[in-house]
């Protein structure tokens, strides 16, 4: 507003360039933007003269409407702009002073976020991948929903086998029949994998020898304790070549043990019995926990199963067309998380699925 038209208005409306004076000097003189908010609510709130004053130019005399209609919204559109420059002018004096006295040393180092890593299981997996890709195996996976034929019958377990009943666990699709007659034709199931070895039949299926593979991946069986989880991982490894022995199984395994868990942990073999192999052997490992001496976890024994191993049974051959007597055979598996326990010294594999940070971060 130029000194032109406030001369109007102070012989015209003095209240109105009252109104115009104080509000200016209230505005200019706020120092801070608590108080220039303060002042702009007295001067342009609601309840502000300036408000009050518009509000009743219906009220005055018909001839002075015109002048304090447009004095009047002039008068408040000048201090609206002054409210908006002078919180600009604060803005950049607080930033002037901000500068000034909180200054930042950008040649500080950081502070480091902390890096995740790979879960143990995950290391663990990717060491025997290394072991076992450096003796010339290759890596095979298949479906984790499998068919009841390949989990069960195509690895020498028909419905009637009892070695059924400990892994009868996760069906998603029962047999449709519920007569005893389902019990002795069962290969319609569908159910989460009770083990990897479903994979090698299907690579035996595809691949005529000589077949060096190993099987990696989640497993499903219904327990649950120190030593066991419903859900683990699994490796399995199959050879299958030309006059192939078990002297060519325990030296794969002697050479393993040794690569894994280092040349000072004693393993030991003893004879046992799997299915889908013949002879079938189970290797223990000497207890980390308790220098073999026995504790909860061995079970007092000393040892602790790593593998179960075995020659390939030759009717397993019949499945896949292979002559039995021209190939043999070895096949082996081992539990992931029964493999770490051991390399690291851990009492309970349920803390691999705790989330514990700090249990995760000492690996």
């Amino acid at each position: 507003m130029d000194d032109e038209q406030l001369q109007i208005l102070q012989e015209r409306a003095p209240a109105l360039a009252a109104l115009y004076t104080t509000g200016r000097s209230a505005i200019l003189e706020a120092r801070d933007m608590m108080t220039l908010e303060k002042v702009r609510v007295a001067v342009l709130g609601r309840k502000s003269p300036l408000t009050e004053m518009l509000r009743s130019i219906s009220t005055a005399a018909p001839e002075d409407r015109p002048l304090l209609g447009k004095g009047g919204n002039m008068v408040r559109r000048v201090l609206e702009s002054l409210v908006e420059e002078r919180e600009a002018e604060l803005k950049r004096a607080a930033l002037s002073e901000s500068l000034e006295h909180e200054r930042l040393d950008v040649t500080l180092p950081g502070v480091p976020f902390p890096a995740g890593h790979e879960h143990l299981i995950s290391q663990t997996m990717r060491e025997v991948e290394d072991i076992f890709t450096g003796l010339g195996y290759r890596i095979a996976e298949g479906p984790e929903v499998e068919l009841d034929y390949y989990n069960f019958t195509a690895l020498n377990t028909p419905p009637s086998h009892p070695a059924r009943s400990a892994h009868d666990t996760f069906w998603v699709q029962e047999p449709r029949e519920t007569m005893p007659e389902a019990v002795v034709d069962a290969d319609r199931g569908v159910l989460l994998r009770t083990h990897t070895s479903p994979v090698q039949v299907r690579v035996m299926e595809q691949q005529r020898p000589p077949v060096y593979v190993l099987c990696l991946g989640k497993v499903y069986r219904r327990d649950s304790d120190a030593t066991h989880t419903p859900m683990f991982h699994q490796v399995e490894g199959l050879v299958v070549d030309e006059s192939i022995t078990l002297a060519d199984l325990k030296g794969t395994v002697h050479y393993f043990t040794e690569e894994f868990f280092g040349g000072d942990r004693a393993i030991r073999v003893r004879p046992h019995f799997f299915p889908f192999t013949e002879p079938s052997i189970e290797v223990d490992v000497n207890c980390e926990l308790c220098a073999g001496k026995g504790c909860r976890s061995c079970k007092h024994s000393g040892w602790l199963e790593i593998m179960g191993a075995g020659m390939v049974d030759p009717n397993l051959y019949g499945f896949v067309d292979y002559d039995p007597e021209a190939v043999s055979g070895f096949a082996f598996g081992m539990g992931v998380e029964r493999m770490a326990m051991l390399k690291h010294g851990i009492p309970d594999l349920r803390l691999f699925y705790d989330n514990d940070v700090r249990f995760l971060r000492q690996f």
